[in-house]
């Protein structure tokens, strides 16, 4: 029964966690010799769990479903030129900084590589699991090159030369999201009983995204508090996840069903690994830009829950 709970409530129940988490650590003052030790296992924990959370997906990949189809090079190139059209509006235009922040929510929400998680949504709503999973690939390889490219140009780190802190974001995020595919491709070929047996763990997976959806929930939280931006900024940021979001599950559900593959291609481009986003916006952008990706988690969940209620509906209505 509690696992059942913890399944069906996974979303709110890590969010809500990970927010009383921050205010305990930052209100309850017995605790307080405690947050640099936290703040330091945090730091690395976070970018952990994404690690064993990616592995252990990749540890299902059948190669021989790992074949380019056409949408696949569409929705890659959207997210290139997304990424590259905001990156030349920070880059170029001299915005003040609180609308800097909403742009950059917007910008990390458009990189971000696809969830984990939505094959198993996709497999739910009739799609191709196989196809989507080669597209989250793609997508985790482009982001693993744009992010440590542009993210120095539109966030300079101070003390920080360009090239190293191009080197520095890529030493993190590159090994980060590609590390996991090819730590499982050579366990598959040399420790066969050991894929074996990590294939059967994959709900696992699951219960990491909630552990890190924690985390990065209560790094959001902080941001929030600490934060002097007008809460008028914080509603933009949130708007402009919620555009990103409808902008990319609607785009990818044109260009997929040019090809057939209507939901496979809505999932791949809409639903986002939102715990890896929140990360890179707080470590690398400005933190209160994770407002974006923390918004996304939301409004993401909000159309899977409506497209999986339309899915059950005409399952209903089907004689038996």
């Amino acid at each position: 029964m509690l696992i059942k709970l913890l399944k069906n409530w996974t979303l709110p129940i890590a969010m809500l966690t990970g927010a009383l988490a921050y205010y305990f650590f930052a209100h309850v003052s017995w605790v307080s010799p405690l947050k640099p030790y936290v703040h330091s296992l945090v730091a690395w924990l976070a970018p952990l769990l994404i690690f064993a959370q990616l592995f252990l997906t990749f540890c299902k990949v059948e190669f021989r479903d790992l074949r380019p189809r056409p949408w696949h090079g569409w929705l890659l190139l959207f997210q290139l030129f997304s990424f590259l059209l905001v990156s030349a509006v920070l880059l170029v235009c001299p915005l003040p900084e609180i609308y800097r922040e909403v742009f950059e929510g917007a910008l990390v929400c458009l990189i971000c590589p696809t969830a984990t998680a939505a094959a198993v949504i996709t497999a739910k709503l009739g799609g191709s699991a196989a196809t989507l999973t080669t597209y989250t690939l793609l997508s985790n390889l482009l982001a693993a090159i744009m992010v440590p490219l542009l993210f120095p140009l539109v966030e300079p780190h101070e003390g920080l030369s360009f090239w190293l802190a191009f080197l520095k974001i890529l030493g993190k995020v590159f090994p980060l999201l590609l590390c996991p595919f090819f730590l499982a491709c050579l366990i598959k070929f040399l420790l066969p009983k050991l894929h074996a047996r990590l294939q059967s763990l994959h709900e696992v997976a699951f219960y990491l995204w909630g552990v890190a959806l924690a985390i990065v929930t209560g790094q959001t939280v902080r941001s929030l508090v600490n934060g002097q931006a007008p809460a008028y900024v914080e509603w933009m940021i949130a708007l402009a996840g919620l555009a990103t979001c409808v902008l990319q599950f609607a785009l990818g559900k044109s260009i997929g069903t040019r090809y057939g593959e209507r939901i496979s291609a809505g999932q791949a481009l809409g639903q986002k690994n939102t715990v890896l986003a929140i990360w890179m916006a707080y470590t690398y952008l400005q933190p209160l830009a994770s407002v974006g990706p923390g918004s996304y988690v939301l409004w993401q969940n909000i159309i899977n829950s409506w497209q999986l209620w339309k899915q059950r509906k005409r399952q209903d209505s089907i004689p038996v």
